[in-house]
């Protein structure tokens, strides 16, 4: 099987041919170091690390190199608001961001470049496009030449000179075109500068990454991600300065994952309803906001609501669940020949799980498609489980034990099922419990009298002790070892 990857530039589905044979060398847009992280960036980091597992798994190695932007408007501007200097405010919020990485289980990248330390080298490939014609200098300030190159526009699908026709030059810029943009900003007072050739000054947003993927990744490299945001005019520009200095193409893939909404609207300070990682930890299991994450393609728009998430919390535990009964078989007991229940079709669904799993991957990393490879091996799982005699068969619990820790290695490839499942299903119905301040004593009261009931066939009262307990939305499963109960979700 082979990896197809959708390519923003082309708009088709393609297959991942390295330019190094194995080897996928990956950049990624990182943040802009100016305050703590939202739901967008979680979905950014989240998917570019699952990318990166599931390349891993299949084989590749990768170099993933993903950079913050530690000097830039928003960061000086912040900075002044808060009296301290943009050095300090953007170290600090790169702290912050590693504390929020950290809590969601996401690896580190191989190489994580700061622009402020790559100054040297975004100042050697302006004076690459200046020697080129196409950059100019404009007073202390350096603006990119649009017109020179001709592929403007082929990332974002956009027209030059349709562009052109609705571009204004602000105040005080002097570009030879309103569609030039800037390279180099000449210092300001108050503002960080470095020196350089065309005076003191500071480089542009879009300088960085083209100066930084090459050092670290060549002229040209396999993948280059990010939000759909940065294809105008981040990336396109990206690409003009890259391939305008060299002469060949810069990224052969572009991967951008789709926006997060807000109840169908656009996350927003303005609009109150924009909600950072910590806000989202701080109510759910880092786990339960990947599942949500994951349970929709990367590339569609992702919208976040209490419905979703609760929905998210009820599937992460279907799969915990079917993991903690298969742990409670003892595998050291089971030295009886007792005949085995599995069927053909069982086999057959647990058998061709990964492969299953690979299929879903492989078409553009389909997480959702994925998912639904997992609920299908629970759902065959908790049939074989629920077939199982009082001493089953050793083979049927081999079965059972190597699907669930098949299970396990596929789900960790998107960061989920790492917990130990029964810890992680008291610790939930533990939260639901403290959130709806729960009498436990008296659900088990009940729990214990509707035993007693069922074994003297008194039918009806054991019917209403359910109802009675569901309608505090308490939910009862019958079992081989007894009654278990968990708190259902508003």
């Amino acid at each position: 099987m082979t990896i197809r990857i959708h390519n923003t530039l082309t708009g088709k589905k393609e297959i991942l041919e390295t330019i190094e044979p194995g080897h996928v060398k990956l950049y990624v847009c990182g943040i802009t170091s100016y305050d703590y992280c939202h739901i967008g960036h979680a979905r950014s980091a989240l998917a570019f690390d699952m990318i990166v597992n599931y390349l891993k798994y299949r084989g590749y190695k990768v170099t993933y190199v993903r950079n913050f932007t530690d000097i830039d408007d928003k960061i000086i501007a912040r900075a002044n608001e808060q009296q301290t200097t943009s050095e300090e405010l953007a170290a600090r919020f790169i702290n912050e961001f590693y504390v929020d990485m950290d809590r969601l289980g996401i690896g580190r990248p191989d190489i994580e470049p700061k622009a402020t330390e790559h100054i040297t080298e975004m100042i050697g490939l302006i004076g690459e496009l200046i020697d080129k014609g196409k950059a100019y200098p404009s007073g202390n300030d350096v603006y990119y030449v649009v017109d020179s190159f001709p592929g403007y526009g082929k990332l974002s699908k956009r027209n030059l000179d349709d562009m052109q026709a609705g571009a204004r030059i602000s105040v005080n810029e002097q570009k030879r075109n309103p569609m030039d943009f800037v390279l180099w900003k000449g210092s300001k007072p108050g503002e960080p500068t470095w020196p350089s050739p065309w005076g003191p000054g500071r480089p542009g947003w879009h300088i960085e990454c083209s100066a930084m993927s090459r050092k670290y990744l060549g002229e040209t490299f396999d993948i280059h991600g990010g939000g759909q945001d940065l294809i105008f005019p981040h990336h396109e520009n990206e690409i003009a300065q890259s391939e305008g200095a060299h002469e060949k193409p810069f990224a052969r893939i572009w991967i951008h994952h789709g926006f997060v909404t807000i109840r169908d609207e656009k996350m927003s300070k303005s609009l109150g309803n924009f909600l950072t990682i910590r806000d989202i930890l701080s109510h759910y299991h880092p786990e339960i906001l990947r599942f949500f994450i994951f349970s929709t393609h990367y590339r569609n728009p992702l919208d976040f609501s209490e419905t979703a998430m609760q929905d998210a919390t009820a599937g992460l535990e279907r799969l915990y669940e079917c993991l903690a009964a298969v742990n409670q078989l003892d595998s050291q007991k089971s030295d009886v020949e007792t005949p085995s229940v599995l069927v053909e079709k069982d086999i057959e669904q647990l058998e061709g799980m990964e492969e299953r799993f690979q299929q879903a991957m492989d078409n553009d990393f389909n997480t959702a498609q994925a998912q639904g490879v997992f609920f299908d091996i629970v759902k065959t799982i908790n049939r074989i489980y629920s077939k199982l005699p009082a001493e089953p068969s050793s083979a049927d619990i081999r079965w059972l034990k190597n699907g669930a820790t098949t299970l396990r290695k596929l789900a960790d490839i998107m960061g989920i099922l790492r917990e130990d499942a029964h810890g992680f299903l008291v610790a939930g119905k533990n939260k639901k419990i403290s959130e709806v301040g729960l009498d436990v004593a008296a659900i088990e009261q009940l729990i214990a009298e509707r035993y007693t009931c069922r074994l003297a066939k008194n039918w009806a009262r054991s019917d209403e002790i359910r109802d009675l307990l569901l309608a505090q939305n308490i939910e009862l499963k019958d079992g081989p070892d007894g009654t278990t109960w968990s708190v259902k979700s508003n």
